[in-house]
């Protein structure tokens, strides 16, 4: 259910279908990075080696652990609304979810952000639309604190996610929905 949304004076939003037009039409540069939340057009920080490092190793612990029925989408676009399509770093979905060549998956089972400049965004906006998507599952792999934000219990109405704890070095998370995905917070960080 898509939360009806105050409507800022002055403003214009855009839908996913504008949005695509928008890019085809060559708005956005071709190297420019962009993401669609809540009809707002969001820039996307640069990715830096340490950033892209860590999608790396998480894509070691997640693809391995799946099976058959599930798919992991590596920085690949989730529509979840007419108005919002972020692009996680990671995201787990099932297979019939991303079947179509005609559009991108509306769900997922878990969804991973690697956070560094999009902490902010990551803990405001992206976790409100996940939760309203019911994506069982958020993680916010901190790269300043070095901890992983484990978002769960997801409010469709509230927008907003039940549970959260941070795991620090030392610890191991065990994911609700993926059962056998387990990870020790230091292999994220250590070289």
């Amino acid at each position: 259910m898509q939360m009806p949304q105050a409507r800022e004076e002055g403003v214009r939003r855009f839908r996913v279908e504008e949005y695509y037009r928008m890019a085809r039409a060559g708005v956005f540069a071709e190297n420019e990075r962009v993401e669609l939340l809540e009809g707002k057009v969001h820039l996307m920080s640069p990715q830096g080696a340490r950033h892209m490092r860590a999608i790396s190793r998480l894509t070691k612990f997640v693809a391995p652990v799946l099976g058959p029925t599930l798919s992991l989408r590596v920085q690949g676009p989730l529509t979840l609304t007419d108005e919002s399509e972020p692009e996680p770093d990671l995201a787990v979905v099932r297979v019939e979810d991303e079947a179509s060549d005609e559009r991108h998956p509306s769900t997922a089972l878990l969804v991973i952000e690697v956070s560094e400049d999009s902490l902010a965004k990551d803990r405001g906006v992206k976790a409100q639309l996940y939760a309203q998507a019911r994506i069982a599952e958020y993680w916010i792999v901190n790269l300043l604190r070095q901890t992983v934000e484990v978002y769960t219990a997801p409010d469709a109405e509230e927008g907003r996610y039940g549970a959260v704890k941070t795991y620090a070095r030392g610890q191991r998370i065990e994911s609700t929905c993926i059962p056998k995905l387990s990870i020790e917070v230091d292999a994220l960080f250590n070289a």
